[in-house]
């Protein structure tokens, strides 16, 4: 019995987060934002976990999209999400910001969920379908998937940053990832390098013959690799923050910053490798320098939650809550906080309305893959005013050339380009604020997704 299905994406989570015991919204990360429009484009179907150990559902539709749950128990959520996924791959794969964890039980449970995803995906697509895999939690479900379906054509895409050989040879289970992977007919991923470590990984580890991107097996397929980096929905972001009403709350909100003469903003999810320690001690150290005083600056710092159970992002959130506690005590006063700390996520009018109100945009990561942030800010900034201070080992750097590029780890250099950011001439940010655009409206989301599925198609 084959499925109905000739468009499926699976992906670990569905597009979709409960509100209250019987509605659903859409999600609000880069992922959903992404291919959620391509998805109902295609009338496809989306197969992925609901986010509630222990929850079993039935298809159901939301939002114009068909979706398919997978179930996961609390003790897979633990072993497979929590902990191969997210304590050993993530840091793994982010050049060991934080030392991997190398558990056979772990890996157990990432082998069994992965199968569990496979089997639900061949028994959706229809013959011939179109299958994409996204992302690291789902690395064995290629060759899983090609064993159960060899009629469909198969797609993996990786969103986050893929190690170097030193690195990757670490894992234990190297060989059964990259056979994982070579099931796909397309593995893309966000930045050449990523593509070209992969090619070398599998001629060094596996014996397979490779011509530049192109893999030969030996059951006759060829597999390409290829950089293909994503972007966001530019024309929905620059109509968006156009609008009467966010703009109305950028202005509210730098009033209720108490109308300070510079705004600095960070979005990032609550994790170690978006480096929100390191510019908060640059931005600190400005103060103790005398070179920012309290009123003529504050920094906002957005941190979404995420992974709240895992101890690694525990410890995080007190070190960040002490660090952003310590400043505003030194450096504050009465009304006049150096920086607004917010633990929370938020809308995406908000978002809009805070990145109108930012003068300057804080992206320095310590390693991403590409890092959306980065693009929705250009893409919300059609008054061609804001700078954006972006870190290099961000795959967005690749594009965004004229951003004031800094390296996280060296505060000094940090420092120095926040304060060029902020003393910049208006003709000068213009300009750079004009070349980035550019680069976001002729590679926006719908040309990302395209490139890969005419690629995997043909």
């Amino acid at each position: 019995m084959r499925g109905t299905s000739s468009f499926l994406i699976v992906a670990n989570r569905l597009p979709v987060d409960r509100v209250g015991e019987k509605s659903w919204r859409r999600s609000p990360g880069g992922l959903v934002t992404a291919i959620a429009p391509v998805m109902q484009r295609r009338d496809g179907a989306w197969l992925g976990w609901t986010g509630a150990a222990g929850e079993e559902l039935k298809p159901f539709d939301h939002d114009g999209m068909h979706l398919i749950p997978v179930p996961l128990s609390s003790m897979e959520v633990e072993f497979y999400y929590e902990g191969f996924s997210n304590a050993t791959l993530w840091p793994l794969y982010h050049d060991v910001v934080a030392p991997p964890i190398y558990s056979r039980v772990l890996w157990d449970a990432y082998k069994a969920v992965n199968d569990r995803f496979a089997r639900a995906a061949a028994d959706a697509a229809a013959p011939g379908a179109v299958v994409w895999v996204q992302d690291y939690q789902l690395q064995l479900v290629p060759s899983m998937l090609r064993k159960l379906r060899p009629d469909v054509k198969i797609g993996f895409f990786l969103h986050i940053p893929f190690p170097p050989g030193e690195l990757f040879q670490q894992l234990p289970w190297r060989r059964e990832l990259l056979e994982g992977l070579l099931g796909a007919d397309l593995v893309g991923f966000q930045r050449p390098g990523g593509a070209s470590n992969f090619v070398r990984l599998c001629r060094k580890m596996l014996g397979v013959s490779a011509v530049k991107n192109d893999i030969q097996l030996d059951d006759g397929r060829t597999v390409r690799a290829e950089a293909y980096p994503i972007s966001v929905d530019f024309g929905e972001l620059d109509q968006l923050v156009r609008e009467s009403h966010v703009m109305a709350r950028a202005k509210e909100i730098r009033a209720e910053l108490g109308d300070p003469e510079h705004v600095l903003l960070g979005v990032d999810r609550l994790d170690y490798t978006k480096g929100i320690r390191a510019r908060l001690k640059a931005y600190g150290e400005l103060f103790a320098e005398g070179r920012l005083k309290p009123g003529e600056a504050v920094f906002v710092q957005v941190a979404t939650p995420t992974r709240e159970r895992v101890e690694e992002y525990i410890r995080l959130r007190n070190d960040i809550e002490l660090q952003v506690g310590r400043i505003n005590g030194e450096y504050g006063e009465i009304g006049r906080a150096p920086i607004t700390y917010m633990h929370q996520s938020f809308g995406r009018d908000e978002l809009a309305a805070l990145y109108s109100a930012a003068d300057v945009m804080m992206v320095t990561p310590l390693r991403d893959g590409m890092n959306l942030v980065a693009k929705e800010y250009v893409a919300c900034r059609h008054d061609l005013r804001g700078a954006l201070v972006l870190s290099e080992f961000a795959g967005a750097a690749d594009e965004l050339r004229q951003a004031y590029l800094v390296n996280p780890y060296d505060i000094d250099g940090m420092k120095r380009s926040m304060m060029t950011a902020m003393q910049a001439p208006p003709h000068e940010l213009g300009r750079r604020m004009r070349s980035m655009r550019r680069r976001v409206a002729t590679h926006d989301v719908d040309r990302w997704a395209n490139e890969f599925l005419t690629a995997l198609e043909s």
